[in-house]
């Protein structure tokens, strides 16, 4: 079987790494289109991937009309030396260029707000692959579930090892405190018209009166929170949200992931109550906070900041989690071996 699968953002990335090795042990061929997006390509890079670019990502409205004929044109000119029998990911272009080959397109998607994007994939695809905690209608005929989330592909222990080295690479101490604060730029088509973390200077004095605080930031921050700005390698931030006894921020992917992971996570968003995956980890794990009004987050915060034995007790809570979801890449392996 030969497979094309899409990618425009890091988690892509992680989503299909091991799916990829997995299927290429199994004798398929995988080829990768992605776009130069934030470290989507340098992560690429760093696991030894190949892959075509469709493009840079851009802000404007209509510079993104433009790019997506562009990155049409460039994936039909790899499917027609490649000849992929099946379609992967959430890019519009491999919906459409899918249709004009006659090949199944599987999707992918996560974000239940991103109304552009569904608008233009959703009649595209033959199938519609969600957690089983997505929330949104979708047609049924085309409607497939599993049991857990896209992040499990590549932090479930099965596939993931902590890396302490991380610690000495920030200079800190064993055991000594940390929290990572996320900011991001608000610049995706679901994002219009949406805020996250209001008071940010607030936020880092209130907190590194309790751990030391590092922030993770796609775009220009105050130039007093510079100094807080953590430039980390990549592939390495897991291990930095592993270890960290608190993240809060904007970043929705972020917040699952340090949850997963076993980390106190808060998520700041005028998005929050939107997420499926988001609401389930919440009500039915509590090992995620989502909030609307950043005093609320920062009260939260310093709540779980001031409790004892916090990470103790949310490594129970990821245990149970493990203990309840599926096997994320063994699904989507057997899946898609089983659909071709």
């Amino acid at each position: 079987m030969k497979v094309i699968i899409g990618m425009g953002h890091p988690k892509d990335v992680h989503l299909w790494k091991n799916v990829i090795r997995v299927l290429e042990e199994h004798g398929h061929e995988v080829r990768i289109v992605a776009w130069d997006k934030d470290v989507t390509l340098d992560l690429l890079d760093i696991y030894g991937f190949k892959y075509e670019i469709l493009g840079k990502s851009c802000k404007s409205i209509y510079k993104k009309a433009y790019r997506l004929l562009i990155s049409e044109l460039i994936s039909l000119k790899v499917v027609s030396s490649f000849k992929a029998d099946l379609f992967l990911g959430r890019e519009p272009c491999l919906t459409h260029v899918s249709k004009l080959v006659r090949k199944p397109h599987i999707l992918f998607p996560d974000t239940e707000h991103a109304s552009l994007s569904h608008w233009l994939t959703f009649p595209f695809s033959d199938i519609i692959c969600t957690s089983t905690s997505y929330n949104k209608p979708i047609n049924k005929k085309k409607h497939v579930t599993f049991n857990g989330y896209q992040e499990l592909s590549y932090l479930h222990p099965n596939y993931y090892t902590p890396d302490p080295s991380i610690l000495n690479e920030l200079g800190l101490k064993e055991n000594e405190k940390y929290i990572v604060l996320r900011f991001v730029a608000w610049e995706g088509s679901h994002d219009i018209g949406h805020h996250g973390m209001i008071g940010k200077k607030q936020f880092v004095e209130c907190l590194e009166k309790y751990a030391k605080v590092y922030i993770i930031s796609e775009g220009r921050i105050e130039t007093e929170l510079e100094k807080y700005r953590l430039k980390i390698m990549p592939e390495k931030v897991h291990d930095l949200l592993y270890y960290a006894s608190l993240y809060l921020g904007e970043g929705a992917t972020m917040a699952t992931e340090a949850a997963i992971l076993g980390t106190p996570s808060i998520y700041i968003s005028s998005l929050a109550g939107k997420l499926g995956y988001l609401d389930e980890l919440e009500t039915q794990y509590e090992i995620v906070y989502s909030f609307k009004r950043s005093n609320d987050a920062l009260t939260k915060a310093i709540q779980i900041l001031e409790e004892k034995n916090t990470k103790i007790l949310w490594e129970k809570k990821k245990e149970r989690l493990f203990n309840e979801k599926a096997d994320v890449v063994k699904y989507l392996v057997g899946y898609l071996e089983s659909y071709s």
